[in-house]
Formats: structure tokens, sequence, C-alpha cells
């Protein structure tokens, strides 16, 4: 990494500064709800989101400030995302600090972050994190059900899913069965150890192999020789992947 970071400051080694550019722009969520709460010094890191959260007032009041589409953006997502929210508004006070206010439909006065439910503090983050004008090539994501409705969790996932279609990479780490029911089986990635050496699993292809191979052809009692097998599997395979139907239309085509 030090080699990465020393060469990529040269401008003839392209390949190693482009290397370089891309891994600082990695980003990894650390997020903290009490840091991202409370009212915050106006001056400070205000360009990205920090992974801990601690700069939320800044970022979204820079947004609100110098692109105020881009935040009608991020709470037309929260008012869809989060029912009850109305407004959301970056105040600067007197005294130089920000302030975020909450404004639910059923009430007339807007609530100070600090007053907020943790789900809905931490959901305003990611969309803010997921919106940003300059985004990150990488998004790495530890355990997003924490601090959040399991009911949202269908939500965010939807989110990170159109963040990886704008471009980017999200990798999340999750234990929360609801969040896992949210993300598509091609999305499903685990992850298992064995002495010392970790193997990656896809769940599609394990899936397809449990009801495509073995719940046909690993049955009691049965043997099979290679080419028939191998037949049987086309079939099933072409099944599977809704071809069926148009291969037997070949089929008929080419025997006439």
């Amino acid at each position: 990494m030090l080699a990465i970071k020393g060469l990529g400051q040269f401008a003839r080694f392209q390949a190693a500064s482009a290397f370089r550019r891309l891994i600082e722009n990695w980003y990894v969520s650390d997020f903290h709800i009490q840091a991202a709460r409370g009212s915050k010094d106006i001056t400070g890191d205000y360009e990205h989101l920090s992974p801990t959260g601690d700069n939320l007032q800044r970022v979204a009041y820079d947004i609100y400030e110098h692109n105020r589409e881009l935040f009608d953006q991020i709470v037309a997502a929260m008012q869809h995302r989060v029912p009850g929210i109305h407004k959301i508004k970056p105040k600067a006070t007197e005294d130089g600090r920000l302030i975020l206010h909450f404004q639910d439909a059923a009430f007339d006065k807007p609530f100070m972050d600090r007053h907020v439910s943790d789900g809905t503090l931490k959901m305003f983050a990611y969309l803010v994190l997921l919106y940003d004008p300059a985004p990150h090539p990488l998004l790495c994501v530890e355990e997003p059900e924490n601090q959040l409705y399991p009911e949202l969790l269908w939500e965010l996932a939807e989110e990170f899913r159109a963040y990886a279609k704008r471009g980017g990479q999200v990798f999340v780490s999750s234990h929360s069965p609801d969040f896992l029911n949210a993300a598509a089986l091609e999305e499903v990635y685990w992850l298992v150890k064995e002495q010392g050496e970790t193997t990656i699993w896809r769940a599609q292809i394990e899936s397809a192999h449990r009801h495509i191979i073995q719940q046909r052809l690993k049955r009691s009692g049965t043997w099979w020789r290679k080419h028939n097998a191998d037949n049987l599997l086309a079939l099933r395979l072409n099944r599977a992947n809704r071809q069926w139907t148009d291969y037997w239309k070949n089929d008929r085509r080419e025997a006439a």
C-alpha cells in the first residue's frame, strides 16, 4: 500500500496513480448514531460524509446551499422511504453552529435532530451518502440494520441497488435476515472460515446446483451415464432459463 501511494505521486506512473486515487476514494462506513446527533460547528470537513457521520450537518448544509435540486431529491427519497417526513432543513444558528430540523407532517413545529429517532437520522445519513454529487467508486457498509426499523431495510436495499446501477459498487456486511430477504439471489454472497482460510460462496450458484442438478440427479438408487446426465441437465437448464419453449420450437423447425 505504501509503495502504491509513493509511486502514485509521480505522473509517469499513470497506472499506479490511477489505482492510488481509486483506493483513496473508497468509503468504509463506521457510522455512529451519537456522533451524528446534535449541533455541529459550521467550519470543518463538508465535501463528503465522514465514515462516522459526525459531519452530517455540514454536508447536508453544503448541499442545501449549493445544490438545492439535489437536496430536494434527498428529501423526496426520505418522504418516500420514511412515511410522515414532510421537510428537512439544515439551519445555521447565530453562534456559528449547524442543526438539522425534521418536520413531521402531523406536527406544526419541526424537531431538532437530537429528538428524532435513530432510524430516521441514520436513513437520512445514508441518503446523503448515496446521493453524494461526487460519489465514491466503492462503498463498504457494515451492519446497516443497527438502529434501523426492519421494514426500512428493504427501502435501504433499493437505494444501495440504485447507487450500484449509477456506476458505483456497494459491499454490505449484514447479519439481518430482513436485509437478506431484500437482496436478490444474485446479489448475495457468504463467507465461510475454516482452519484459518476464508471461502467466498455465491448464493445463486449454490442454489442453482441444489435445485437444478441435485434435485433431479441425486436420488436414491439412481445411476447415470455421463452422456445421459449431460442431456438431462441441458434440458433442466433450458427450463430454468425460460428457454424451454424456444428450444422445442427450434428442434421442430430443424426436424422439419
